[in-house]
């Protein structure tokens, strides 16, 4: 069991939404090489993520772990917060 845990994605982002209720939104940002134009090129993709206790705030830096489906677009959950917002 923990020897799939550990199989497990995990991505580090910033939380852009703590508007919902154990809910949060998490813009993961990643650098890509533009295919023609050979330019490092960033890419944003947001997750829901699951916040049991809704110590997330807006501007927190946040890393969170796949996990089964919570609902129907929140997949991921929260691990543990990297750097409080000031």
């Amino acid at each position: 069991m923990s020897e799939e845990r550990n199989q497990r994605k995990t991505r580090v982002g910033v939380v852009t939404s703590d508007k919902m209720d154990k809910t949060i939104c998490v813009a993961v940002e990643r650098k890509t090489q533009h295919p023609m134009y050979k330019r490092v090129v960033r890419q944003t993709k947001k997750y829901k993520a699951h916040d049991e206790k809704n110590v997330c705030n807006e501007g927190d830096q946040v890393r969170i772990m796949e996990t089964r489906p919570q609902s129907k677009g929140k997949r991921w959950r929260v691990i543990d917060i990297i750097r409080k917002a000031k």
